[in-house]
């Protein structure tokens, strides 16, 4: 198996570059991983394709307005994308900028200190200081104060870099049930929802129980190595509640599916039978993952998933390619992209059963 095996084709002009409204009205490819046929559907006939004793498990994590401009001393701009908090005041953070050693210190930018052009770095006083150098650009900073109440006047939303379109609703990258706080990317599966679409599969019978994992930018790096076992996934928090555990155990006790929307519930649900040694059922568990599917892998709790089109040699196309199988989900990529289906986050989505 190498990295190079998960590689394909795809035109720049097949990336979704803005969501369609309204959010159900985007695509299905429905694809059978035992037959290898396809259906094209609307994502909204998903109130047609499950069935009464199907369980949707949803992630419910909220992306963060991570993003945040800041000026070093000399007036020189840097930006900081905040991965994960340490403590109260100290996260993990991308940085873009020159010369941010150990002690070199940032004053944070306001909206209006980025809008005005009369306004100083001293309108706005949250200091950053870089306290550690951690892997390539990735930073620890220290903060002056805690910075979360002040995100909704400093932050942005941050967007992955193939989007080039303004997001002119930040809300259009959040899921309609997203609650916990903490992702620096969203769960891109579940953009799809409506409450309309929600309330339809419920009034059928079709349950939904929640997860929280807070997404990483790592989710959706490129593998680099030539061999992807090699490749180092980093950490990320999870959480299953066990009012969860008791509907997924009770769903395989009725013969219904467990159905994983996205591949960060994918990876949740997995942890929690691998993080408690447990085979035949779940039980709750809150802590951090860093399981790798990859083909070959056993999946013991997704029977299905609802899943988008992922970039080459990531590690989510690595996931759904071990749930699938690596020929069957190219060849299902290379019809994607010649039916005109949008690719990666505000694009289409898959339902492999």
């Amino acid at each position: 198996m190498k990295t190079s095996d998960f590689d394909y084709n795809l035109p720049e002009s097949s990336i979704a570059q803005t969501p369609v409204e309204p959010r159900d009205s985007s695509r299905l490819l429905v694809l059978n991983r035992a037959t290898g046929e396809v259906e094209h559907r609307i994502f909204r006939d998903l109130s047609l394709i499950l069935r009464p004793d199907d369980l949707l498990v949803l992630n419910r994590t909220r992306v963060i307005p991570a993003r945040i401009f800041a000026k070093k001393e000399t007036g020189g701009r840097v930006e900081l994308l905040l991965l994960r908090r340490r403590d109260s005041l100290t996260w993990e953070a991308l940085v873009g900028g020159k010369g941010l050693r150990v002690g070199k210190k940032v004053v944070v930018e306001s909206d209006d200190a980025r809008h005005r052009d009369t306004a100083k770095s001293g309108d706005f006083a949250v200091q950053a200081e870089i306290v550690e150098i951690l892997e390539d650009a990735e930073r620890l900073i220290k903060f002056s104060e805690p910075i979360e109440p002040h995100l909704s006047r400093v932050g942005n939303v941050p967007l992955p870099p193939y989007i080039h379109e303004k997001l002119d609703d930040p809300e259009r990258y959040q899921t309609v049930y997203s609650r916990d706080v903490g992702s620096a990317a969203a769960p891109t599966a579940g953009l799809h929802f409506t409450p309309q679409l929600l309330d339809e599969l419920q009034q059928k019978g079709v349950k939904t129980a929640y997860v929280t994992l807070h997404v990483g930018l790592d989710t959706f790096a490129p593998v680099i190595e030539e061999n992807p076992e090699e490749h180092k996934i980093h950490t990320e928090w999870c959480e299953l509640p066990q009012e969860t555990a008791d509907l997924i155990n009770q769903t395989k006790q009725n013969g219904g599916r467990v159905i994983a929307v996205g591949t960060t519930s994918v990876r949740t649900l997995e942890s929690a039978v691998s993080l408690n040694r447990q085979s035949s059922t779940v039980s709750s568990f809150a802590g951090f993952t860093s399981v790798f599917i990859l083909p070959g892998y056993q999946f013991k709790v997704v029977d299905a998933m609802i899943t988008n089109f992922h970039l080459p040699k990531s590690t989510l196309i690595m996931l759904v390619s071990a749930f699938a199988g690596r020929e069957k989900i190219l060849q299902t990529y290379e019809t994607a992209v010649k039916e005109g289906y949008r690719f990666y986050s505000f694009g289409d989505a898959m339902f492999i059963t």
